[in-house]
């Protein structure tokens, strides 16, 4: 099965949550923070919305930050993803 977003939507995958602080302290299960960086998995198509048009800036591959309380969590199979509105993405990490 394939996700295949709709409109603005974009398909997340949440990197992976990180388990040693800056200064090498590894944390519990519990104090791990959501993480808001994940990949792009699918674009929406873009269009028309709400009497504007809306152009997708987000590519498939990208590493992007989202906002922490955004989007739908959707589990397919095993795999667990976040389907978002693009202006709920709030930047593009380059490497």
């Amino acid at each position: 099965m394939k996700l295949v977003p709709l409109s603005d939507r974009v398909v997340l995958k949440e990197m992976e949550a990180e388990e040693k602080t800056a200064s090498g302290i590894i944390l519990a299960g519990q104090a791990k923070e959501k993480p808001q960086q994940a990949e792009v998995i699918a674009v929406g198509p873009g269009g028309v919305i709400d009497g504007k048009e809306v152009v997708m800036n987000v590519k498939v591959g990208q590493k992007v930050i989202y906002s922490k309380y955004a989007g739908t969590e959707v589990k397919l199979g095993e795999d667990e993803f976040i389907v978002v509105r693009q202006n709920d993405i709030l930047a593009v990490v380059e490497d």
